[in-house]
């Protein structure tokens, strides 16, 4: 019998991560999302929230004891070093939490890392396929303006602190095209799916 079948799936802000994870998820995939682990690893009264805490001050959590996060980013959006330190908090706690997800899956199943910053952070190695989705950079603008509500200058910048669609995409082994209608996006995957189904039974 097979172990897991591994993807990491990484693509920019806006270019449509979450639309292929969910339709992923449709087809029975096991989706580990680090966002959210992210999330989790700096909850009210976490060791994570606590580091943070000391190593950027307590004026960062509300008084309800949550971490203010716009306040977070303000700090270390555009301070390398302050970021490096978010990083070296936050990324062994979702790694951990990730291994363990991963442990806890059936075998065969196709388990899929949500990761951003997957390629920034050099894992695509540890991968058996890595799937990078793609939009142009105008599309992605116009969406970050549209859904998140914020100005095309903070949208540039958001993109232009990621890596480059040259970087991700020679880290791919699948670049999936959203530059169309979901349903295209949807069909794309439906496609992959049905490859990796076929690699996950080669190896049992």
């Amino acid at each position: 019998m097979a172990e897991i079948y591994s993807v990491g799936l990484t693509g920019g802000i806006a270019s449509g991560k979450s639309a292929v994870a969910a339709r992923l998820a449709e087809h029975g995939a096991l989706i580990i999302d680090a966002d959210l682990l992210a999330r989790e690893a700096l909850e009210p009264g976490s060791p994570g929230l606590e580091e943070v805490i000391s190593t950027f001050g307590r004026e960062l959590v509300t008084e309800a004891g949550e971490l203010d996060r716009s306040a977070l980013g303000r700090v270390v959006f555009n301070d390398e070093e302050a970021r490096a330190k978010l990083n070296a908090i936050v990324h062994p706690r979702v790694r951990a939490e990730a291994a363990r997800l991963r442990e806890g899956a059936s075998v065969g199943t196709v388990v899929v890392e949500d990761i951003p910053l997957l390629v920034e952070t050099g894992q695509q190695d540890r991968f058996d396929l890595v799937l990078v989705v793609q939009a142009p950079e105008s599309q992605r603008i116009s969406r970050i303006v549209e859904n998140r509500g914020s100005t095309e200058e903070d949208a540039r910048a958001r993109i232009s602190a990621q890596a480059t669609d040259a970087e991700r995409a020679a880290a791919a082994d699948v670049v999936l095209d959203n530059s169309g209608t979901v349903e295209e996006l949807q069909r794309q995957v439906d496609e992959l799916y049905v490859k990796l189904q076929g690699r996950v039974r080669a190896r049992q």
